[in-house]
């Protein structure tokens, strides 16, 4: 990412004909949020003088802790472009402090930044992600609300005229690659109606970034060709869901801390510690990486997500994958994470998993290299392979019962969080569903 100053940006701003800033943040839920402001109020934006009410914002502050500040982060600064010649809209993605001057402990990003704090301590430089976030087109109504029709029948890697969201697709990598992203591939996936692009890895929180940046692109171009772009993890019944591969390595410097060219797989110690941390913790971190009621219905087997902890050099159901290239590429591939995670929240917590495999020296099990689907519970159990939770409410009281990663997010982020979750789960628990009347109506 490009590095700026103060007067970089008043430069780029006059000379794109900017009209607006956006001051972009991601609130506790990982919606994007932002303050606009016109120009004439930039310098007092780049001076961090910027203030909104924090106590509107879910899991941030309560109504007499209101007032916070806005910090914008120069280098993030990017201009709109699809917005119009005359009134362009810019951006700049913020941190959030409290009147005084101090980091906020609930801002996303924030607890991100902390996490990488903890891992400089032990000698590395940084944490690198490369994440592949899917999701569905479906069709809009005459009043543009979405509906269920999508908006293909292709399959995974089909072309047009199958793929008949392929024009779309190519807009959003068109506009993302206007706005600085490498993209690396772009295709249709499994199910009708989905779809992937991936782009080039970074450190973590130019990567989360880019994340809510990508997510804001997809929906606003999808709009534009009359659809509806979703990243909920399982929209439809019986096809594959969308799922965000989230590759990770830690770097020394210019050396690749996960290789080792003289271990017969190619794997360091301190990859596999960093493994070992993460299947440790794996169940823990799900409500955070699969935060939705919703997301439990792609943790299924038969699908292609996984639904159980273990790792593996090539096995795809297994919740760790080792991509076959080494050297600098060398990675971990956590499977699990869905793209309506919070990606500050879901990264800083896979972070501190790993991170913990390094400090009490974990070893992993033994990699597991053949279909966990096909088998019963009586040999996982003998492999010592455990199920991730069935389903949020699981998910929390794990959480919950983990002090690494709650530690890692926060006090202020676990209770805002559990709070929020805890009314989702009785909402979804106390509704009655389409399937109950389907099953139960005439029957009884």
């Amino acid at each position: 990412m490009a590095k700026f100053t103060k007067e970089d940006i008043i430069s780029k701003v006059n000379e794109a004909n900017v009209k607006f800033i956006r001051l972009q943040f991601t609130d506790l839920l990982g919606i994007i949020k932002n303050v606009e402001i016109p120009v004439s109020q930039l310098e007092k934006a780049l001076d961090n003088k910027i203030m909104f009410d924090g106590s509107s914002i879910e899991g941030f502050v309560r109504i007499e802790e209101s007032d916070m500040l806005l910090y914008p982060d120069y280098d993030s600064f990017v201009v709109f472009p699809w917005t119009a010649e005359k009134g362009k809209v810019a951006r700049m993605i913020c941190d959030i402090h409290k009147p005084d001057g101090t980091p906020f402990p609930g801002d996303p990003r924030s607890v991100l930044k902390a996490q990488l704090e903890e891992m400089k301590k032990l000698g590395f430089t940084a944490f690198n992600i490369g994440p592949e976030p899917e999701f569905f087109l479906f069709k809009m109504d005459a009043e543009g609300k979405p509906t269920l029709d999508l908006n293909d029948n292709g399959g995974y890697f089909d072309l047009a005229p199958t793929d008949l969201g392929e024009n779309c697709r190519r807009d959003i990598v068109l506009e993302l690659e206007d706005m600085g992203f490498e993209i690396e591939a772009s295709h249709h996936e499994v199910a009708p109606g989905q779809h992937e692009i991936d782009f080039k890895y970074a450190d973590a929180v130019t990567t989360c970034d880019n994340i809510q940046t990508f997510k804001l692109v997809v929906k606003t171009i999808a709009r534009q060709h009359n659809l509806h772009a979703t990243f909920m993890p399982k929209p439809l019944f019986g096809v594959n869901g969308s799922g965000m591969h989230s590759n990770m390595s830690l770097f020394k410097g210019k050396e690749n801390a996960f290789y080792d060219e003289s271990s017969k797989d190619g794997l360091s110690e301190t990859a596999r510690a960093f493994i070992a941390g993460v299947l440790k913790h794996a169940r823990a971190f799900t409500a955070i990486t699969n935060p939705t009621v919703n997301s439990f219905k792609r943790l299924v087997p038969g699908y292609e997500a996984p639904s159980y902890v273990a790792w593996s050099l090539s096995n795809r159901s297994a919740l760790i994958r080792i991509p076959a290239s080494r050297g600098l590429s060398t990675r971990i591939e956590v499977r699990s994470v869905d793209p309506v995670t919070n990606p500050y929240l879901g990264m800083a917590a896979m972070l501190a998993a790993g991170l913990d495999g390094i400090k009490e020296k974990l070893t992993p099990p033994d990699p597991v290299d053949r279909s966990i689907y096909v088998m019963d519970d009586e040999e996982r159990e003998k492999l010592g392979i455990h199920d991730l939770p069935a389903d949020l409410k699981e998910a929390l009281a794990v959480f919950n019962s983990d002090p690494v990663i709650t530690a890692a997010l926060g006090e202020h982020t676990v209770s805002r969080f559990n709070d929020a979750k805890e009314i989702e789960w009785d909402m979804f628990r106390t509704q009655v569903h389409a399937w109950e009347r389907e099953q139960y109506l005439e029957q009884y």
